[in-house]
């Protein structure tokens, strides 16, 4: 990820932040698939540093097999990728928040 021009981040922002990947990654899987075809999703954000903040997304996804037609690594990359962008939006906000 470049350079966004952000403070460093407080420990509150950086729980923040992995709340923000986090959530947004779920909810892709389950916008997806549906909450039905889905036996066991977890999901962890980690960030680690504080300028410049390494983010690291996990996703763990079972499906039923009605979910038989999906392709589960294409769907965690695309989960992953979202959940990446939601926390980019993020630092971006708190880089125009941020006194220069």
């Amino acid at each position: 990820m470049e350079e966004l021009g952000i403070p460093e981040l407080t420990s509150e922002q950086t729980e923040e932040l992995c709340a923000i990947a986090e959530e947004a990654t779920r909810r892709y899987v389950l916008s997806k698939v549906g909450a039905k075809n889905v036996e066991k999703l977890n999901v962890v954000a980690e960030a680690e540093g504080i300028k410049p903040v390494c983010l690291t997304v996990d996703v763990d996804v079972t499906l039923s097999e009605s979910a038989e037609n999906c392709d589960v690594q294409e769907l965690v990359k695309e989960a992953v990728k979202t959940g990446f962008a939601a926390a980019e939006k993020y630092l971006r906000e708190l880089g125009c928040l941020s006194p220069k």
